[in-house]
Order: C-alpha cells, then sequence, then structure tokens
C-alpha cells in the first residue's frame, strides 16, 4: 500500500491516477482543505490533518510501504504575508508525518519539494547543485523539510527522494482532473478563467531584467511530473538510496510570451494592465533535468502548449457543465 498525502490536490490526485495506472494500491491522506473527493477513484480516503499528530493514528490499519508528500501551501506571496501559516504546517506537518512513518518502520519517502529552494538564479540552467538560497517563506520551509530528510536518512536509514517542481500546468490529457485551487494564484489557470469570462485577470509579475521585462519560468505539465514520482518510488522499491532531482523541461517562458500561448488558445486578449505586485519571487528560473533523465530515465512529453490547451480544455468543460 503507498500512502499519498494530499493526495486529493492537484499534483496528488494526478500522482494517484498514474499510481494506480502501474498497479499500486493507495490510500489517501488529505484533509480537503485544498483537495477534492471528486478527483480520486477506487482509493481509500483518510480524512485527516498532518498539524494534528493524533489523526495519523487513523493510518495504523494500513500495511504502508511508501509514502509520497504533497501536503503543503504553495503560494509565494502568500507565505511572504504570512509565514506562520507556512511554517505550521509545511514543516511541523511534514515532521509529524516522517517521525510517524519512521517509528512504524516505514522508510522510503518521496517529497514534493519546489525549485523556489534555489532562489535567484546564478546560473541557468539550475542543476541539483545550485546553492540554496530560497527567496521566501515557502522555499525556505521546503528547504527545511529537505534538511529533516537528510538527517534521517543519516540516522534512521530513511531513505527519500526529494523532487524539485520547476512551475507545474496543465490538466489531465483525458479531461478528468485539472488545477482547482481556491484562492487561485497561478498565472496559467488565471489568465485561462480571464479569457473564458469567469474571472477578472490583472498581471501581477514585478518587472525584472529579462527580455520582455516579466520573469521567466519553466512549465511542466503535471502528468510528466506524476510520471516522475512513480519512477521515484520505483528506485526507492527497488534499493536505491536517498537522492535529489529536479523536474523541469529545461525550457523557460516569460510571463508574457504565456499570455500570449493562452490568447492562442483561447482566441481572446487578455489585458494587459499590471495588478497587484507578487512578493519574494526571482526573476528567472529553468531546470537541468540531466540528472533525472539519466538515473530515474524521465523524459517530459508535454509541449508547452500541450500544457496549455490541457488546462483550457479542463477549465471549459468545467465551466460548461
Amino acid at each position: 500500500m503507498i500512502l499519498v498525502t494530499g493526495g486529493a490536490g492537484y499534483i496528488g490526485s494526478h500522482t494517484v491516477k498514474a499510481l494506480q495506472k502501474e498497479g499500486f494500491k493507495v490510500v489517501v491522506f488529505d484533509n480537503l482543505e485544498q483537495g477534492h473527493k471528486e478527483f480520486l477513484q477506487e482509493c481509500d480516503l483518510v480524512v485527516g490533518d498532518l498539524r494534528n499528530p493524533t489523526d495519523l493514528l487513523l493510518l495504523n490499519g494500513y500495511k504502508i510501504e511508501a509514502c509520497l508528500h504533497f501536503s503543503a501551501y504553495t503560494s509565494v506571496g502568500e507565505s511572504v504575508q504570512d509565514p506562520s501559516k507556512y511554517f505550521l504546517n509545511n514543516v511541523i506537518g511534514s515532521f509529524n508525518l516522517i517521525n510517524y512513518l519512521k517509528d512504524r518502520g516505514v522508510d522510503k519517502f518521496i517529497l514534493s519539494s519546489t525549485s523556489e529552494i534555489y532562489g535567484e538564479a546564478d546560473y541557468l540552467p539550475m542543476d541539483e547543485n545550485h546553492k540554496l538560497n530560497p527567496t521566501n517563506p515557502y522555499g525556505l520551509s521546503k528547504l527545511m523539510v529537505e534538511n529533516i530528510l537528510s538527517w534521517f536518512s543519516r540516522a534512521y536509514q530513511f531513505k527519500s527522494i526529494i523532487l524539485r517542481y520547476f512551475n507545474a500546468a496543465g490538466a489531465s490529457m483525458d479531461g478528468t482532473i485539472g488545477e482547482l485551487h481556491n484562492p487561485e494564484n497561478h498565472l496559467i489557470p488565471n489568465a485561462i478563467l480571464g479569457a473564458l469570462g469567469t474571472k477578472e485577470f490583472k498581471l501581477t509579475f514585478s518587472k525584472v531584467a529579462t527580455k520582455d521585462g516579466s520573469p521567466i519560468r519553466d512549465y511542466i505539465h503535471v502528468e510528466d511530473l506524476a510520471n516522475a514520482h512513480v519512477l521515484a518510488l520505483q528506485k526507492l522499491l527497488n534499493g536505491g538510496n536517498s537522492d535529489v532531482f529536479n523536474l523541469g523541461t529545461g525550457n523557460g517562458y516569460s510571463v508574457l510570451e504565456i499570455i500570449s500561448e493562452i490568447e492562442k488558445v483561447s482566441k481572446v486578449k487578455l489585458p494587459r494592465e499590471i495588478g497587484e505586485i507578487r512578493a519574494g519571487e526571482p526573476s528567472a528560473k529553468y531546470a537541468s533535468n540531466i540528472k533525472a533523465k539519466q538515473e530515474l530515465k524521465w523524459n517530459p512529453k508535454f509541449s508547452l502548449q500541450e500544457i496549455i490547451s490541457s488546462a483550457y480544455n479542463w477549465h471549459l468543460k468545467s465551466t460548461l457543465s
């Protein structure tokens, strides 16, 4: 049995689906604050909160072989405004989970981490050896959990694979699961909702020293991310050691380039009015994914156009239903 915390959320639910496709039995632990029961099919759901250690006892009846951990708050801007929320949930909640698993003898763990731990890029593309200097509490909270795992690996032989995402985006290619946050703070869904007329859209980036003055990011399709988690799990189950991998395409696109692509798909001209500035965000980041390709045998399949079209189709379907 594979435990997936936060498995009813955006990336977690796609990964549950990918695990099931590979024949794994899954139990999801989620407080449903940001998760959606309707995203889950044919797996047990245990409703609980990692900030309450006693809630984890609800899992005692399951024979857990490994854990994939997605339960975290992920908004950079919110973390700057309310760091306490992020350290309580992302750090203390994660520690409660890791310690519970260690005490139960479960020693295989995959962490959903982030490129935000790198901070501003000293060089591009960014590899796993880039210095770690997060510029916001969200990134710092993930780095703190990475450090906890490093010490648990040394002291208890608690094996972990850390997956540092760049920008997750898109929806399942079969149209069944998509990105649904409340509030929604991510560029692609916000712009799509603006194009569909269901939400006011304003650009929220800080002006930075890039080719068009807008931040550059590496957008990776959520199904490619899910596939990487399956490969990481298989590596641990086959005796692999603790390790860390970047997950990105190796290509950077600016905010304004993303807007242009969404306009092509939606055939709607979006406003260029600048809204609230987003604090704590680096100017340009895109990944070196050589290590993941070589050691996990992972190859992202989906293009930027497929990312945006899959997201647009899912939001359009949700709007019509």
